[in-house]
């Protein structure tokens, strides 16, 4: 018998280069694969229209959709990981010393205020270097996925989006997610990679960038969709973590070397499931909701289907 096709949307990483290569396979469904260059127009469409069965989505993202009613849920397959603490670049003519100093001034950030990158790397600002978000103005350089989405009232957009030529000017003395290449733009904090490893290693910091999404209405209509394409990632990863651990990794990508550092303090750099990852989802709520993108907590299970509840990978 013929299996169900699904479209699907993931970009090509070592967790799931196994599932998109075909050596692994799903019994009852097959992903036929879209490829988009620009993965965050991938989301846009996901959310918007619900374009494809399955996709790879930004977890505040779907957290805010899930708040406004799309009809999308998420499964605890959490592709991409990172360390955020280079996420946050400043003006250095303009003589900041500290993030705190970041307190009565106007923050850019790269594309929209809910996109997650932006909500890591404002909660290291917070926690790690007791910045008052409240305090600061900031000015993100697109629109939101979620088109229903209010901000709060010290969210103000920049008019004409350039992000790059406001920081290199200084007209913004830092931003949030930015990616600028530019002699008077450095990271807020200096050597980024090993102050997000003593995160980890010191209060277990690991954020959470992406998650993996289908539509409701296909999961209604096939029960078992939601444990097959669980299963089929956690299998694709597990061959990943193996290549990482034999060293078969030649040329190893930002990621990789995330993944590679996180071995240092677990067996595996890419827990699937809710129960492995409740500390760091409720940790990203929580600044959701202090951040202003949602209203309240949305409890764990109610992200996820029933099926999802007990399962790890």
């Amino acid at each position: 018998m013929s299996k169900t096709k699904l479209s699907a949307v993931s970009r090509l990483q070592g967790n799931n280069r196994a599932l998109k290569e075909g050596r692994v396979a799903l019994p009852d469904f097959e992903l036929e694969w879209e490829e988009v260059p620009v993965l965050v127009k991938g989301f846009r469409r996901m959310v918007r229209e619900l374009a494809y069965d399955v996709s790879e989505m930004a977890l505040t993202t779907y957290i805010t959709a899930r708040a406004h009613g799309v009809k999308f849920t998420a499964l605890p397959i959490f592709l991409v990981r990172d360390f955020h603490h280079g996420a946050t670049l400043h003006h250095v003519p303009s003589g900041l010393t500290s993030p705190a100093d970041l307190a009565g001034r106007r923050v850019g950030v790269n594309r929209g205020y809910t996109v997650t990158t932006g909500v890591w790397g404002r909660a290291i600002l917070q926690e790690e270097h007791g910045l008052d978000l409240s305090s600061v103005t900031w000015c993100p350089s697109g629109d939101e996925h979620v088109a229903d989405y209010t901000p709060p009232a010290n969210v103000e957009s920049l008019p004409d989006g350039d992000l790059e030529g406001r920081l290199t000017s200084g007209e913004l003395v830092a931003a949030v997610g930015a990616k600028v290449d530019h002699p008077d733009v450095a990271p807020m904090i200096a050597d980024p990679f090993a102050a997000g490893v003593a995160a980890l290693k010191g209060r277990g910091l690991y954020p959470i960038n992406h998650v993996v999404v289908v539509r409701d209405e296909l999961l209604a209509q096939n029960p078992d969709v939601a444990v097959q394409v669980f299963d089929a990632f956690a299998e694709s990863k597990r061959m990943y973590v193996e290549d990482l651990k034999a060293g078969r990794i030649s040329e190893p990508t930002h990621a990789d070397k995330v993944h590679m550092a996180a071995l240092e303090v677990m067996d595996d750099p890419l827990p699937y499931g809710i129960a492995p990852n409740a500390g760091v989802l409720n940790t990203l709520m929580d600044h959701a909701v202090t951040q202003g993108i949602i209203a309240k907590r949305t409890p764990l299970e109610e992200l996820f289907p029933p099926s999802m509840h007990d399962r790890v990978g």
